[in-house]
């Protein structure tokens, strides 16, 4: 076993690991139960397979993950860690395989960018600064 894989691993002949512990410290997710809750709810597939929290990952494996708006991130494992490793050794262990986006995906992906942040759904209550402004149109009015 070589030095690099050592600090990989501290099981000595490891070679799998927890779907949800590995995409946590593949730094694809925030935290580990982030990695549950979007593996319960079906957002990430292994091997084309539905994943589990529990089943095991195998270098060569493939993991499909769905974002937001339905952008799916397709990832071949290449390396297995079962404990947390620096962002720079977390990139090498997988590989991104994700196909870049069609032209009406790019643009869909532009509006959706442009759009998203004046949607007033998403405003919420307003706070002091425009309940202010609101009354000052409703005087002129």
């Amino acid at each position: 076993m070589t030095p690099e894989s050592k600090l990989l691993t501290n099981k000595p002949d490891s070679n799998a690991v927890r779907l949800d512990v590995w995409l946590d410290v593949a730094c694809l997710f925030r935290t580990r139960s982030e990695a549950q809750r979007a593996i319960k709810g079906g957002k990430v597939t292994l091997n084309n397979h539905r994943g589990k929290p529990h089943r095991e990952t195998h270098a060569g494996d493939t993991v499909c993950i769905t974002r937001t708006n339905g952008v799916k991130q397709l990832v071949e494992v290449l390396g297995i860690s079962d404990r947390h490793v620096s962002k720079h050794h977390a990139r090498t262990l997988y590989a991104d395989r994700t196909p870049p986006p069609s032209e009406e995906e790019a643009a869909f992906r532009a509006l959706i960018r442009h759009v998203g942040p004046n949607n007033p759904a998403r405003m919420g209550v307003p706070n002091k600064r425009q309940r202010r402004q609101l009354r000052k149109l409703k005087e002129v009015q």
